[in-house]
């Protein structure tokens, strides 16, 4: 005898129907998610792997997407583009060695009077521990300092592979940097060919949407760069600026310290600030680190309130809960350099998916010619994500055409 359909459905020997729904709905997303954190585990295994790879790809990455325009600019007045190329890269060579050398004659120049500042530093707060309300005798105070020698002493080898392992990094940096300055040089001679080549491992009839998001999230990370860039000169001027003022010493290289740490958000400002308080104290004593304090907390207020509102969120629109929550996963994955990288990368990420979602290969003008798509004519001063019009940008500024991909 046979059972009807519906005796079969709650026959006692059919599994699934003794398990909840809730529970098998729980069940498959649980082993999808756990595949997916597995392979992205692995995947941030591997790619710890070939840091010293991964890390000068990044950088060049982000500076071409700065120099880029520079190229395009140069080459529309007619100058070719090798030379464009070598002008350009030439001139962020020249730039930064110059800003490195005017930082240390700086650095060179104020550590004599700072030295001095610090010793006499030292002696007040000796005086203090002694006739403060700690009360320290000068045996006490021996005491207390010969253990901090003897703890020196007994950690010598722990301070000598930690010396060694400093030379081991300046290694790797001067390798990092080489390989940095060779693969922004073909980035920006070739960067265009590199990226269609790139999306030629994708199937055919996904190329015009990984093409337009690739391209999409290239503007985002140029526009993010930019910004980030004025934003981090407006922290070192007013920081720099205000302990020039108040003649805090060391005030240039201060001011260079605030623009490199301004690029990691959140955390850099915080570090930098509490930097240049420390040096006001150490130098002048607790008004003048007071007065530091405020121009800190004024010119920290001003990027939160001003710049980034309404300059970073018109180039990137990322939430400041986003921002944070990136730059902590990064630094617990890669350290600084994640913490550095993370924000660009979410924007690349947070322009790549709305491309996506929003289906925008359907209405792109820069695809309809290469992949056979209707032609579609944006309305004009229309202007589309990541603060640029449609069909204004390119991955190379190349003035050569694009050509289809091979199947």
């Amino acid at each position: 005898m046979t059972l009807e359909p519906q005796q079969q459905r709650h026959s006692p020997l059919d599994e699934s129907s003794m398990v909840p729904a809730g529970m098998r709905v729980a069940g498959a997303w649980s082993w999808r998610v756990a595949v997916v954190l597995i392979v992205s585990a692995m995947l941030i295994w591997l790619l710890s792997k070939v840091m010293i790879l991964l890390i000068p790809i990044m950088v060049a990455t982000i500076l071409a997407s700065l120099l880029r325009p520079l190229v395009k600019k140069l080459k529309q007045i007619g100058v070719p583009q090798g030379l464009s190329v070598a002008i350009a890269e030439v001139g962020l060579v020249v730039v930064v060695v110059g800003a490195l050398f005017l930082v240390g004659r700086q650095m060179i120049a104020g550590f004599s009077d700072l030295s001095q500042q610090a010793v006499i530093g030292l002696i007040k707060i000796q005086d203090w521990l002694t006739d403060g309300p700690l009360g320290l005798s000068n045996d006490q105070m021996t005491k207390y300092l010969d253990e901090a020698l003897a703890a020196l002493q007994n950690n010598t080898n722990a301070i000598l592979s930690g010396a060694l392992g400093v030379g081991s990094g300046l290694t790797h940096f001067t390798i990092g940097l080489l390989l940095t300055l060779f693969i922004l040089l073909f980035f920006l001679l070739e960067g265009q060919d590199i990226w269609a080549f790139i999306v030629k491992f994708f199937p055919r009839r996904a190329r015009p949407a990984v093409d337009g998001a690739g391209r999409r999230g290239w503007v985002s990370l140029g526009s993010y760069a930019r910004v980030q860039i004025l934003v981090a000169a407006v922290d070192a001027i007013g920081i720099g600026a205000g302990a020039a003022i108040i003649q805090v010493p060391l005030a240039l290289p201060l001011g260079v310290l605030v623009f490199v740490g301004s690029f990691i958000p959140v955390v850099g400002a915080l570090v930098t600030g509490a930097v240049a308080v420390l040096l006001a104290l150490v130098a002048n004593g607790w008004v003048n680190a007071l007065i530091m304090l405020g121009i800190v907390l004024l010119v920290q207020q001003l990027e939160s309130h001003l710049l980034q509102p309404f300059i970073m969120g018109r180039a990137v629109s990322l939430h400041p809960v986003a921002v944070i929550l990136a730059v902590a996963a990064g630094s617990g994955v890669a350290g600084i350099l994640g913490a550095l990288f993370a924000v660009p990368l979410l924007a690349v990420a947070n322009s790549f998916i709305r491309y996506i979602s929003g289906r925008g290969w359907e209405h792109d003008p820069e695809l309809p010619d290469i992949y056979g798509l209707p032609q579609v004519v944006p309305a004009a001063g229309v202007a589309q994500e990541g603060g640029t019009q449609a069909g204004a940008e390119d991955l190379s500024g190349s003035d050569v055409g694009r050509q289809p991909p091979a199947p």
